[in-house]
């Protein structure tokens, strides 16, 4: 009867341990911000920003997870110097005074044992409001040069630009909806 009870208060203890989130560190070799606007309604201005660093905590048992992102605002990417000049000004990203911009989620929504969405808080301009970012893959594989899981996907939502104060060109017909991609990778820990 002993050895009963210590075998099942082993397993239980084994259990519990697979239940605890995994951690993954950001790659920021893979991992992006994109954002794309159109362009007077004829073409899609598209840039990205990298990720400085950033986690995410997956526990696949108990359907949670978090996530912690910083994107580097004073580097912005679209191709055209000028306009990634303009980018960092107070006209759009204010990447003097908000260096960073960052993305909080703690609510996340699986599908089966995959990542469906994530919920959380965006902040640009040292203003934060609510995002959902939904999941239009997520896996995760061994990395053969690594010889570690890691996890990751794209992730989309579509936002106003306003609520950030990111107001310039909406009198010229630039709309306020852009739509934000994220590139994500992470390195379980």
């Amino acid at each position: 009867m002993k050895l009963f009870v210590a075998s099942f208060a082993l397993l239980a203890t084994l259990g519990a341990a697979q239940a605890e989130p995994v951690v993954y560190n950001i790659d920021p070799e893979h991992t992006w911000v994109i954002y794309e606007v159109l362009h007077f309604g004829t073409s899609t201005n598209r840039g990205r920003f990298g990720v400085k660093q950033g986690t995410v905590q997956i526990d696949r048992t108990a359907k949670s997870g978090k996530a912690d992102i910083t994107a580097d605002m004073t580097a912005p990417q679209t191709g055209v110097p000028s306009l990634d000049a303009h980018l960092r000004t107070n006209n759009f990203f204010s990447a003097s005074e908000f260096p960073t911009g960052k993305f909080v989620a703690d609510k996340f929504e699986f599908d089966g044992d995959k990542v469906a969405s994530l919920a959380g808080q965006l902040t640009l301009r040292g203003k934060t409001h609510p995002v959902t970012l939904k999941a239009v893959r997520f896996n995760c594989y061994q990395n053969p040069i690594l010889k570690r899981e890691v996890c990751g996907g794209d992730f989309e939502a579509t936002v106003k630009r306003s609520l950030w104060g990111i107001n310039w060109g909406l009198e010229f017909g630039f709309p306020d909806d852009v739509r934000l991609l994220i590139q994500v990778e992470g390195i379980r820990q």
